[in-house]
């Protein structure tokens, strides 16, 4: 009945139980159930295409594209940075600023080196304005930001005083969740 059995034969049965017996150990064995405040955190995470991140060429700046690009590079998002050129209000705002625009380009030139670093699309803005905190809030509401990075170098001085007029004013206007990557200054 079973008089001859061939290699061939022989490997499709394995390959056949060994199939089987580990769809059978999946069905056995499920991932442990995740509550549902970590499921919609993690959608709401994934859902992320754009995470704006204001430089201003600092090393705390830099440091929170370096985060941006972290927590962006499983869904690729965008990595949009804007370099604010802050226009005194005796001036009008389409005043020549001899070396601001040169700035601003070597500031997003090296931004955007760190971006590329990690594979992901980039943009970058010189935008003008009178406060930088006012065009960043305006920038995440035009463009429905989900996550502005902030890389910041906290004050030194009292606990009022441990962050910028910048980000205080970010902190209050913004339309859309924000993370500070503050460095604590060494002490001397």
């Amino acid at each position: 009945m079973f008089g001859h059995v061939s290699l061939l034969g022989l490997l499709i049965a394995f390959t056949f139980g060994s199939s089987m017996s580990s769809l059978l150990w999946w069905m056995l064995h499920p991932p442990k159930p995740v509550s549902l405040v970590a499921a919609k955190v993690r959608v709401a995470v994934d859902a992320i295409k754009i995470i704006l991140v204001p430089t201003i060429g600092t090393e705390s700046s830099e440091r929170g594209i370096e985060l941006a690009c972290r927590l962006g590079q499983e869904q690729k998002a965008t990595i949009l940075l804007v370099h604010i050129v802050e226009i005194p209000l005796s001036l009008p705002l389409g005043a020549h600023l001899p070396g601001h625009e040169e700035s601003a380009e070597q500031i997003l030139t090296r931004g955007r080196g760190i971006v590329d670093t990690h594979n992901l699309p980039v943009e970058t803005r010189i935008e003008r304005a009178r406060h930088a905190a006012e065009k960043i809030a305006d920038i995440a509401e035009k463009e429905n930001i989900e996550l502005i990075v902030l890389g910041i170098l906290p004050k030194l001085g009292g606990v009022e005083n441990i962050i910028g007029r910048t980000t205080e004013m970010l902190l209050r206007k913004l339309p859309c969740e924000i993370i500070l990557d503050a460095k604590t200054p060494e002490k001397l």
